[in-house]
């Protein structure tokens, strides 16, 4: 027999509570989620990165955008670099901030370079637009003495909550498009990345996570904590 539950405004049973409890804690949830802010225009990981590039190194930029930060590398820190883009829009803009630009595709284009002909090759938020991101992940190791990756956390809480209780596909600042209109392909959580990186022997030297609009240092909470993650890799000897 069902729990009676008595209140000033009736009686409900326990099934009933719960029913009412959980339609609740939705409409709270839908109140409280508002759409992501569109990301600024300086990404948090170009602030990492020049503080981490040697002055002088040469660099690839791949997925390059409108070419910010390789032209700031190269103005700034005497960087000897190289820019791919696919968006013919985007490479122009890199153009006009005189960053040599190669208007390819990223997959077709990086089996090109020769072994180890850049110090570091940069992978900043593209990872998970990529066709073929193993063999693009396989060749800058390759290609580079180091790499520098960045990507969103499919781990994070907020996409896990999205998913679980409203049943969406998330919305979140590091992943602010639709399902329909998104640029993302192959998304993975920090903990698919450590997976490939330690069947891969490819050491994480060291990373940084986007927590609540603050960057930190990668930690052991980071795969549900990070919005979004910047991992500085090398190949293992």
């Amino acid at each position: 027999m069902s729990e009676i539950f008595h209140f000033p405004e009736g009686t409900v049973t326990k099934s009933e509570l719960m029913d009412l409890t959980m339609t609740h804690l939705l409409g709270k949830l839908r109140e409280e989620y508002q759409a992501p802010e569109p990301p600024p225009s300086t990404r948090w990981q170009d602030k990492v990165i020049l503080g981490e590039i040697v002055p002088g190194s040469t660099v690839l930029d791949l997925g390059c955008g409108q070419g910010e930060l390789l032209g700031r590398l190269i103005a700034d820190m005497g960087v000897k670099g190289q820019a791919v883009e696919v968006d013919p829009e985007a490479a122009m803009a890199a153009m006009e901030l005189g960053v040599p630009v190669l208007s390819l595709d990223v997959n077709e284009i990086i089996g090109d370079f020769p072994d180890q002909s850049f110090d570091c090759v940069i992978l900043e938020s593209t990872l998970q637009t990529l066709k073929e991101p193993l063999k693009v992940m396989r060749e800058i190791l390759r290609v580079g003495r180091g790499a520098i990756v960045s990507f969103p956390n499919f781990g994070h809480w907020r996409v896990r909550l999205d998913l679980a209780i409203r049943g969406r596909m998330p919305v979140t600042p590091g992943l602010p498009y639709s399902w329909h209109d998104t640029p993302n392909i192959h998304l993975c959580a920090l903990a698919d990345f450590k997976d490939y990186c330690h069947e891969n022997n490819v050491n994480i030297v060291k990373g940084f996570a986007l927590v609540e609009g603050r960057v930190s240092p990668l930690g052991d909470d980071s795969n549900l904590s990070a919005e979004e993650v910047l991992l500085f890799l090398e190949k293992a000897k």
